[in-house]
């Protein structure tokens, strides 16, 4: 029986920078490694596994990612997950500021798919497109509702 959510793992192209992104906004770093040998090949299921991780934590403690840049074997571009597509969709997280948050994604780069909605008045939110296509949605709770 499953006890406990761990995490989300995330291949990354470039780990620094999405690293640099997500504790930009408001995550930490509570363990770096590189992984490799027969112990990582058989559990991730790839010949000659060889991985720069990062795992972030988000500031309530509870939720957390995994960031992998693979060294070996080489990474697998693909197209970026569009928001309707079978698999893994997106995270998400809550902000106490939409507006600050968007500010310091826009820094990296990283913008809106479409614009800020607000739901029933209890959420204004987003999703957008964050490094190496992660789509990421920010929500900030509203007053009302």
């Amino acid at each position: 029986m499953l006890t406990k959510f761990e995490n989300v793992g995330i291949a990354v192209r470039d780990l620094e920078a999405t690293i640099a992104f997500f504790t930009d906004l408001g995550l930490s770093v509570i363990g770096r490694d590189t992984i490799s040998g027969e112990w990582a090949d058989t559990a991730v299921g790839l010949d000659g596994n060889h991985a720069k991780i990062a795992i972030l934590q988000t500031a309530d403690g509870n939720g957390q990612l995994e960031l992998f840049e693979y060294i070996h074997p080489e990474a697998i571009e693909t197209e970026p997950t569009r928001p309707n597509e079978i698999g893994m969709h997106r995270v998400a997280f809550s902000v106490d500021d939409l507006d600050e948050a968007l500010e310091i994604a826009a820094r990296h780069g990283c913008h809106p798919l479409r614009g800020v909605a607000t739901y029933q008045d209890m959420y204004k939110l987003t999703y957008l497109r964050g490094p190496s296509g992660i789509i990421v949605m920010l929500a900030q709770e509203l007053g009302g509702g």
